[in-house]
């Protein structure tokens, strides 16, 4: 039986000291990221915008006999406009 051929630990990346944390990027914090998301939203076409999303999903109900894959991709579709709409209270 032959060995297993993996690559060498130089060659993923430097081994461990390539899992130490980095610094942050200052334009990728999550004030800044806030921020970014309430400007996108601001104005009349960010709420018309915003409201479609919840039209979409948030007010949006499934039938009794909806499968569960549909229960679970709506679910997700919730959650991201959720967390949208926490990032643009944070970011005002």
């Amino acid at each position: 039986m032959s060995e297993p051929v993996l690559p060498p630990m130089a060659s993923l990346g430097g081994g461990w000291e390539s899992l130490e944390r980095r610094p942050a990027d200052p334009d990728q914090t999550p004030d800044h990221l806030a921020r970014a998301f309430a400007r996108c939203f601001a104005g009349p076409s960010g709420e018309l915008a915003l409201a479609h999303l919840e039209s979409l999903t948030r007010q949006r109900v499934l039938a009794p006999e909806a499968g569960d894959a549909a229960l679970w991709h709506l679910e997700g579709q919730r959650h991201l406009v959720a967390r949208i709409l926490a990032l643009i209270a944070a970011g005002r």
